[in-house]
């Protein structure tokens, strides 16, 4: 609808998600997985991850929808049985913040991508626990939004797959190291003031002891790559060159 992507369209033909739909108006999913798919042209991803960050973004991770759903039917939207800023209800659905996280890297933009890591990482709020209420080590299921009184408060721990896409986001996309079918494709998306990190990782049978520079301080680009003195031509290292322990450096750069 212009800026982002519409939720649904009823068998009547009403399109919900329109500039014009006062009550959840903007969905998370249809805009983060425009971009994770590749269906968004380069525009239209742009433009709807900036909706997401102006409408949905809160210091406490991003809303799955906003406004948040009072008057529309149930059989339109079961999430209007919970109170407004929780759950599906204009809440914070934690397994969906990898997913933000994900569209983000795809499109470039590292310190935003950390910024919506941190907001719904428990560890970040290790010196105000009061306000998360939850085990600093565990992910919970939905975390409170703003439309609540009760925003930042996080429930249902032990009970989300928020884990497994915390973890996927942060090592396939913001660290940028995840398998492909040639070999372990290397493509970081980090915050600007990084200058760089390392890693291990195992991968078919062998050890490789990655280390990554960033000296110009960019989010996303890979200058070079060496494999055990070797430079390597793009940013896959083929499986056929790997030994049992490898040393790999990559340098960012434009």
């Amino acid at each position: 609808d212009g800026n982002w992507f519409v939720w649904a369209i009823g068998d009547d033909g009403t399109i919900y998600g329109t500039k014009d739909y006062v009550e959840g108006q903007v969905y998370l999913n249809t805009q983060v997985w425009a971009v994770i798919s590749g269906a968004a042209t380069t525009e239209q991803a742009k433009k709807s991850m900036q909706t997401v960050q102006e409408k949905l973004a809160t210091e406490y991770g991003l809303m799955l929808c906003a406004p948040p759903f009072e008057k529309t039917p149930r059989d339109v939207m079961g999430s209007v049985v919970y109170n407004a800023g929780i759950k599906e209800n204009a809440g914070i659905f934690n397994h969906t913040q990898g997913w933000g996280v994900m569209a983000e890297c795809m499109l470039g933009n590292g310190d935003r991508a950390y910024e919506y890591y941190r907001a719904a990482m428990p560890a970040a709020y290790n010196d105000r626990a009061e306000i998360r209420q939850l085990e600093p080590y565990v992910q919970g299921q939905t975390t409170y939004s703003r439309y609540s009184p009760r925003a930042g408060n996080c429930r249902t721990s032990w009970l989300t797959g928020a884990a497994s896409w915390s973890y996927f986001s942060a090592t396939q996309y913001i660290l940028g190291i995840r398998p492909v079918e040639e070999g372990l494709l290397i493509d970081p998306c980090i915050p600007s003031s990084w200058d760089g990190f390392s890693a291990t990782r195992q991968f078919r049978g062998s050890t490789l002891h990655i280390s990554v520079t960033n000296p110009q301080g960019i989010c996303r680009g890979v200058k070079e790559i060496t494999l055990n003195g070797t430079i390597l031509d793009g940013t896959t290292i083929p499986a056929k060159l790997l030994q049992t322990e490898n040393e790999v450096h990559v340098l960012m750069g434009r």
